[in-house]
């Protein structure tokens, strides 16, 4: 049943994938996962290959090797259903999971059949991780993005304008996976109300301190949102214990919705605004005094007083 539905869901996703795998970070990663699986069957370079094959075909996988990819696919899919059933992770940290596991058993693989190889394969994926980063969001948002001389002065200008704010690094990929999540949220619940920020705290680390976000990756407190209203902290995920650690939180758009109470902010920021553009109306249609300070006088008003002067 399990397999069933991970494959419907494959398939579900497979424009998406397909998308994915079009970006040069996708690709190479992609390609990374399946090296061993290239090297081990592709002609001209499978004869080359020490096997442990009864048979010494050297251009097929021998017990070891499939033992370690059957171990590889049992803990991907544990993971992955495990987060399913919390509803921890997007469609794009599943991917990312995969290549993770796969890279990590082809360094395995290529240091068992040669030490020469596991070293290249090792550098190419060191190479990988410093030059090629995850695409960053480049859709439409309704986002302010501070630095560290301006988000004091903007939180705190208007006690009655509630900010949820976002705090990233932009060598995160979790924070690049998140960015198109918080993108869309802030075109749905950006009001005169509630508004939506984001700072690097990697480039700005007084700020990180200041609001007590760690930009360790073994913290795991990126990204970070906070629920700012007067320069005051509302609602903070992931929170953290008392080791500094945070406590595991899926960034999904239901999740923030539902946490950060974004439905009720939106829908009483809408009523206060329509309640103080009705009152400007009233204002707007009463009769306006005239220069000289007294009311102004209609023509039949004006014909009657001329008749009472008579």
């Amino acid at each position: 049943m399990g397999l069933i539905t991970g494959l419907f869901t494959f398939f579900y996703h497979l424009p998406q994938i397909y998308m994915w795998l079009l970006r040069p970070y996708y690709t190479l990663s992609f390609l990374l996962s399946i090296a061993f699986l290239v090297v081990r069957k592709c002609p001209g370079l499978c004869e080359h290959l020490p096997s442990q094959r009864e048979d010494g075909n050297s251009c097929d996988f021998d017990w070891r090797e499939v033992e370690i990819l059957m171990f590889l696919s049992a803990i991907v899919m544990m993971k992955n259903r495990r987060a399913d059933k919390a509803h921890t992770v997007t469609l794009e940290q599943h991917m990312g999971n995969i290549f993770l596991f796969s890279k990590v058993a082809n360094v395995v693989l290529f240091f068992r059949v040669d030490l020469r190889l596991g070293l290249l394969y090792l550098t190419l994926c060191v190479v990988f991780l410093i030059t090629c980063k995850p695409p960053m969001y480049m859709g439409p948002e309704y986002i302010k993005y501070f630095n560290d001389k301006t988000i004091e002065e903007e939180l705190e200008r208007d006690s009655r304008v509630t900010w949820l704010v976002e705090f990233y690094a932009n060598w995160s990929p979790e924070c690049q996976c998140f960015a198109s999540v918080f993108a869309e949220l802030s075109m749905k619940y950006n009001c005169c109300g509630l508004k939506f920020g984001k700072i690097d705290i990697g480039q700005y680390t007084a700020v990180a301190e200041r609001y007590k976000v760690s930009a360790s990756p073994l913290s795991k407190q990126l990204p970070s949102l906070l629920l700012l209203q007067g320069g005051r902290e509302l609602v903070r995920r992931p929170q953290v214990d008392k080791k500094g650690r945070a406590v595991s939180w899926a960034f999904m758009e239901e999740n923030i919705i539902r946490e950060f109470n974004l439905n009720e902010i939106f829908e009483k920021c809408k009523k206060l605004s329509k309640g103080r553009n009705e009152k400007i109306e009233e204002l707007g249609s009463l009769p306006q005094e005239h220069p000289n300070g007294k009311q102004p006088i209609s023509p039949l008003q004006q014909e009657a007083e001329s008749k009472k002067d008579k």
